[in-house]
Order: structure tokens, then sequence, then C-alpha cells
């Protein structure tokens, strides 16, 4: 399995980026071929010291990196990736990794 690991910093209006992000960014990103899994996080994100100054996280499973290269290499991906900058004003980062079982 792949992931890919979004986390969205505190962003300037918290209740107009979790409207945006549940009503048009989610149904878009459940488009991209091969998608297996889409989870987002609930309730604040902590760190073991406290505030994490993270607003939300994302997280997307595939099958492989390769699923993840044709998913964010297609129409749906370029679309998801270009509407983060319409949301994310307090920023974003994604990381993307592959798994195994420890």
């Amino acid at each position: 399995m792949a992931q890919v690991v979004v986390t969205y910093k505190t962003p300037k209006d918290p209740a107009a980026f979790d409207r945006y992000y549940a009503e048009t960014h989610i149904p878009l990103a459940k488009k991209l071929p091969g998608l297996r899994k889409y989870e987002v996080s609930r309730g604040p994100v902590v760190s073991a010291a406290g505030a994490s100054g993270i607003h939300l996280m994302a997280i997307l499973t595939f099958d492989d990196m390769a699923a993840v290269q044709a998913a964010f290499g297609s129409e749906e991906g370029k679309a998801t990736a270009a509407d983060v900058p319409k949301f994310a004003t307090g920023g974003a980062d994604i990381i993307f990794f592959d798994t195994k079982d420890a």
C-alpha cells in the first residue's frame, strides 16, 4: 500500500475552510483514480507537547506508489492539487510514502 498524508495548517477562517473542504474539496479528491480509502482527522490535531498548529489531516490510501503517481498525474489529480490554494489559507504539506506491516 501507499499513502498520501496532507497536513493543513490552521486557516484564517476555520469555519470557511471546513465548509469548503467538506462541500468542494473532498468530492473532488474522491474522484482520484485508484483511491482506495480517504480518511480525515476529527477534532483537534495535537502533538505530545499540546497544540500542533494543524487544523486537519487527510490520509489517502492507494495500492502502491505507481497508483499515487498515476492519480496525481491525471486530470482529476491536477484539479485536486489546483484546488488546495483556494481554501488552505494556512498552507498545506503533502507527503507520499509506501507502507509495510511492521
